[in-house]
């Protein structure tokens, strides 16, 4: 009987199984990265802004390059350059959102959102640096004071956040909806206090007597404006989510999709967009006092 029960087990269960398993498994890990963790729709609504802005910076790069070798200008090479290295890492983080809800990969996506985050505050910051010396932010000399503040801060801020994590053991970028840690949020409480408070005081500059000092560009109050709103719906997120409500988890994962898809775009947008545009205006008025003092439009005046 064991003879027979050998040889009936035996024929070949094997390779059927594993040919299954594995690609039950590979569809298993497809299934996981886009549809586990935090669901389908959460992962497509940050992979495709994020996707298609970076595809954008691709198709403007030629064009843009070179507007900025011959504008010349410090800072808007500078941040140029931090907001394609920014982008390029937002994408990927967006792209590997399963890595927090994978056994081993805790360490990989921490270190990542840590980089992440502070890459996109330098940008948030060395912004707000650069938007509160008003008008007599230009040079070489601009560019390094804004970029030395906003590193002080970057790095001051990315430092204890690597304390938090390393050092006390606190899941800052794994978020659980079931075990929410009362120091995780309260950490996170302070952090959008303080970038709320600052938003909030440059709005009230905006309708003060120091409106002046501030540059006279509607897109720089309308990019204060949204970070002021989103910073406080993330500020009132947190608190409830910290208290162990429902909905403030699902508001802060909601402020979290809105501004990693969406605040690169508007940062090109406030920032870089009109400068491309000046310089285009720039251009053409270059070329047409060329051809004025080459004598072409002579014959307008005869």
């Amino acid at each position: 009987m064991q003879s027979l029960e050998s040889i009936t087990e035996s024929p070949f269960p094997q390779n059927p199984n594993n040919s299954s398993s594995s690609s039950s498994s590979s569809s298993i890990g497809l299934y996981g990265w886009l549809v586990e963790c935090h669901g389908f729709w959460h992962n497509l609504a940050l992979i495709i802004p994020s996707l298609l802005f970076v595809l954008f910076l691709g198709f403007q790069a030629k064009k843009n390059f070179q507007k900025l070798s011959h504008g010349r200008s410090y800072i808007m090479i500078s941040y140029y350059g931090c907001l394609w290295l920014v982008s390029l890492l937002n994408l990927v983080w967006c792209f590997v959102q399963a890595w927090e809800c994978t056994p081993g990969k805790e360490m990989a996506w921490n270190i990542l959102s840590l980089f992440t985050t502070s890459g996109m505050l330098f940008l948030e910051v060395s912004l707000l640096a650069f938007l509160l010396q008003g008008n007599h932010a230009s040079g070489l000399q601009a560019l390094t004071r804004t970029f030395v503040i906003s590193g002080l801060i970057v790095g001051l801020d990315l430092l204890l956040k690597a304390i938090y994590l390393f050092g006390f053991g606190v899941p800052l970028f794994i978020d659980n909806s079931e075990h929410p840690r009362q120091i995780k949020w309260g950490l996170w409480v302070v952090h959008r206090l303080v970038l709320t408070a600052i938003y909030g005081s440059i709005l009230f500059m905006y309708h003060s007597k120091w409106r002046e000092r501030l540059p006279a560009r509607p897109a720089f109050y309308k990019y204060v404006a949204f970070m002021f709103i989103l910073n406080a719906l993330e500020l009132f997120a947190c608190a409830l989510t910290g208290n162990g409500a429902s909905f403030g988890f699902w508001l802060y994962s909601a402020t979290i999709v809105c501004y990693h898809a969406f605040y690169l775009p508007l940062l090109y947008i406030t920032f870089l967009a009109d400068f491309f545009e000046e310089e285009d205006m720039h251009l053409e008025n270059v070329y047409y006092s060329e051809m004025k003092d080459a004598g072409f439009f002579d014959a307008d005046w005869e």
